[in-house]
This record gives C-alpha cells, structure tokens and sequence, in this order.
C-alpha cells in the first residue's frame, strides 16, 4: 500500500489523539535512513526519538532477535524466568553508576514503566509519599508520569486531575536566566512552602532534559542535589531514558558529573527499536517491596532482552561511545558557525551528540520563535530529512540521528538544514 492508502485507514481506523500528523509512512530503514511506502528516501536525524543510537536495523542486534525467535518469545518472566532476562540485569548492574553496595535491576516495558516503578520503589524503601520533579522535566504518559513532567501541552491538558504529592522545581538554565544557584535555592523553598523534606521520597531528574530542550545540569547543580539528598535520605532517581547507552559520548549522561544516585530509569537505545525499560538501582532499595509486587505480563520480554544485550556487546566492540564524542564536537561545531552566521540561531549546546540549538526571534531579547523551528522542521522533511523540535516554547531543534550514522549521510543531512535556515534568515 501507499502513502495515500494507509492515510486513508488511518483517518478512519487510528484515534484522532494517537494518530501521527505525518502522512509518510516508513517501509524499510537502514542505518540513518528510511524509505517510505511510496519510495522516498529520507535521512533520520530523530532515530524515532532517540532509540536507535546503533542505527536502524543494526544486524547484530537483528541477528540476536532473529536467533532468540528460534527459541522462545515469550512465558511471562514471574511465571517461568529465561536466561536473557538474568544475564540482561547482570549487565545492566555491572554498567551502571550506583552509589555505594550491590545493584539490582527490573525490567519494563517503556521509560514511563521505569519512571513509575522507580517511584514505586522509592516510595517503598522510604515509607515516603512525595516526589520533586522538574520544571521542562518530562517522564512519560502513565497518569503518574504525567504528573512528574512539566509541560501541559500536549501530554497533560485533556486528561483531568493528576496524582498528588508531586511537586516542582525549576531547572537550571542560565541561559534563560535561572542559575543553579537560583534553582537550588527554590528547590529548597519547597521544603519551606510545600512538603517538608522528612516525606519526600524521591528527587527525579534528567541529567540532560529531553522533550524539555536538551539542557543540561551542570556537576556543580547535580553535586549539590546529591548532597541534598544525602542530607534528608530522599533517594536520588536519574532519568536517562533518553540520554543513555551512548549519546553524550558515555554510557550515561551521570557519568559526565561523577555523580552516581541512588536509581537510573533507562529504556529508547537499550535495545535498538525493541520495547523495553529498565531501573537500576540500590539493591537494599530494589528489594524494598514485597513478593511479585513489581512487573508485568510482558516486562523484559526475551526477544526485547536478546536485543539488549546485542546493543551492549556493539557499544562495547564497536567504539560507539568515542563515535558520539566525535559526532557531538561534529554538531557543536556546525552549530557554533550557524549561531555566527544565522541571526535567529542561539544557544548552541550539547553533551556529546546530544545536541540542540534555539531559534529565537532576536538574540537581545532571546525571545522563543516556535514558528521558525517549526519551518525549520517542516521545509527539512520536504527535502528529505527528518528533524524533531523541542523545549517548553517548541523553538528548540534536537539531534538524535544514530552514533552510527555515515560520514556523507551526516553531512547531506546538515547541509538541508543549513539551506533551509538560509532560506529563513532570507525571509525572515
């Protein structure tokens, strides 16, 4: 079928609030390329928001899949374990940054799943109800996870009363006038104003902020929320759902800091396009709740484990952390000469190849101009390239192309953006 039939269906058959505005659909794909149903080639710089860091299709990670369908797909891990699952977990705790002791993990589904059990299990270890999120923070569409991200539209606006005992703190962003200095203190005016430190389970943060703008918390800021932490026993939950398994140049984006918390949420390039989260974290903590209270019929399915642990052998044999060093000193160079030759471009930023750039309608006033990010976005997919926005104004472009992504494919991407941001300081 074509692009104009499976339109067709979906406007019949798709529920108007899950169904995709655009109106290609995607065939085959790759590496850092796709094809859609009636043949276009396009270039993936959003890696299906940021899950395919070894690349769409990565044939070890295919082969893994391939071989584990041989075998098992599925028994429900509660009812009958399989070897992938354990042998995943292992990994997982070898390779994360915890603080002190043993670490355990679970395995989910979706990075919403971790954020959620994350909660659950720090309200358990605690005897505590109440969890401080972030200002631009966002951590998944469950009804909890809604309430934890900060940002109204279009995750939260239609969907009524949000659970309690979540509160919120600004993030820091000196850029935009909020220092970490500023942000602390109002993190600790919440102990003031809102819940006292005593029934505060968790503390939840991104080390560098996704759907919020990719800005990243500084190891200064991040030192002191540990110590924060330490100081009132809330448990320290770092949500690198999006930033993990490569992406700033490390496995984790925590680890550019020297932090290590308490808890790590992961899930997107943990296994290349198949669904699966996982939580990592204290094993007193992990243990904390009681038998068979935490899972899912489908968590840490086998086929979704296989390719996981075919994404940490590629990450590991393949150089993918030094491939996202050099393609973030790659971005931040291109975007650092925009930002000199394009009046609307400002705020460079990233943390290896976790990288954005704002569109701004001056760069005195530093005022948000979402409608040229949102032509940015649009004249690119009409050339061939896909792009994603971001930020709580939408004014912001993130990269989330694959580590993995050619030479002469980076730079035919980078050259339509280049065009079409010239096009739009001509217009402007």
């Amino acid at each position: 079928m074509n692009n104009a039939q499976l339109n067709e269906l979906k406007k019949r058959y798709v529920a108007s609030g899950a169904a995709s505005p655009n109106d290609q659909f995607a065939d085959h794909a790759k590496n850092a390329e796709l094809w859609d149903a009636d043949g276009k080639r396009m270039i993936d710089f959003a890696g299906g928001i940021g899950v395919l860091n070894v690349g769409h299709r990565h044939p070890k990670v295919v082969e893994a899949v391939k071989a584990q369908l041989d075998k098992l797909m599925h028994t429900c891990q509660t009812v009958m374990p399989y070897a992938p699952y354990v042998q995943l977990a292992e990994k997982l705790c070898k390779m994360t940054p915890i603080k002190g002791g043993e670490a355990k993990a679970m395995l989910v589904n979706s990075g919403a799943e971790a954020l959620e059990n994350a909660v659950k299990i720090a309200r358990s270890a605690t005897g505590r109800s109440g969890v401080i999120c972030f200002d631009g923070g966002f951590h998944g569409r469950t009804m909890m996870t809604l309430a934890m991200t900060g940002k109204v539209l279009p995750y939260k606006n239609d969907f009524g009363p949000m659970p309690g005992d979540v509160f919120r703190a600004p993030f820091p962003i000196p850029y935009h006038g909020i220092s970490d200095e500023d942000a602390l203190a109002a993190l600790k005016l919440i102990f003031k104003t809102d819940i006292a430190p005593k029934n505060v389970a968790a503390i939840v943060i991104e080390a560098v902020q996704g759907e919020g703008g990719f800005h990243i918390a500084s190891p200064a800021y991040l030192k002191a929320l540990r110590e924060l932490c330490d100081e009132h026993g809330i448990v320290m939950i770092v949500d690198e759902v999006q930033s993990g398994f490569g992406r700033t140049g490390k496995l984790f984006a925590i680890e550019h800091s020297g932090i290590k918390p308490d808890m790590i949420t992961m899930a997107k390039s943990l296994a290349d396009g198949m669904p699966i989260s996982a939580i990592v974290g204290r094993a007193e903590l992990m243990d904390s709740s009681g038998p068979n209270s935490l899972g899912g019929t489908y968590s840490g399915n086998p086929l979704s484990c296989a390719a996981a642990l075919a994404v940490i052998e590629v990450i590991e044999e393949e150089g993918i952390l030094e491939k996202g060093r050099k393609l973030g000193d790659k971005l931040a160079q291109r975007f650092d000469q925009w930002q000199e030759r394009f009046p609307h471009v400002a705020n460079p930023r990233n943390l290896g190849a976790m990288a954005a750039f704002e569109l701004v309608k001056d760069r005195e006033s530093r005022a948000p101009a979402p409608e040229l990010a949102a032509r940015l976005v649009a004249k690119s997919k009409e050339k061939g390239l896909i792009l994603l926005g971001c930020g709580m104004y939408g004014n912001a472009i993130r990269t989330l192309m694959p580590l993995t992504i050619e030479d002469d494919v980076l730079e035919e991407g980078l050259a339509i953006m280049e065009e079409t941001l010239q096009e739009i300081a001509d217009n402007a």
